[in-house]
């Protein structure tokens, strides 16, 4: 099964200590190397204001996650552990390769067409041709 690529965000309550969502980070680090996966990048945006209510709150700590893995076990387990977790207010994981895949197809489409239709030259606007005209 070939590599895939995902995001993995979700907001935490903004009370809870950094010493628990440090906990939380580690526990999905963990889960992530059992499974052979690649644990890219973990960012910590801190807190932010929430566009609606979740859960009565209206803000929330955000911490971003980008992993490659051949196991779709893994994400099932990975949600599995933000459901469960009291912290954790809401959590989305989003798959990158297909939309990438998508953009490089749409790209090569593009460069294809661009390559078979020949550019037409660029006519120079009718006043500045005259201007030329009347000065040589």
């Amino acid at each position: 099964m070939e590599e895939r690529l995902y995001d993995l965000i979700f907001i935490c309550r903004p009370d809870t200590p950094e010493t628990e969502i440090d906990k939380l980070i580690a526990t999905l680090e963990h889960a992530i190397q059992e499974k052979q996966a690649k644990l890219e990048k973990v960012e910590k945006w801190g807190t932010r204001r929430l566009a609606y209510r979740v859960r009565k709150l209206r803000e929330g700590f955000f911490v971003y996650m980008v992993l490659r893995s051949s196991h779709g076990e893994l994400l099932k387990e990975l949600e599995r552990r933000l459901r469960v977790s009291d912290a954790v207010v809401k959590y989305l994981t989003v798959r990158l390769d297909e939309e990438i895949k998508r953009q490089e197809k749409l790209s090569k489409r593009r460069e294809k067409r661009a390559a078979r239709r020949p550019r037409k030259p660029v006519a120079a606007p009718a006043a500045a041709t005259e201007q030329a005209a009347a000065q040589g």
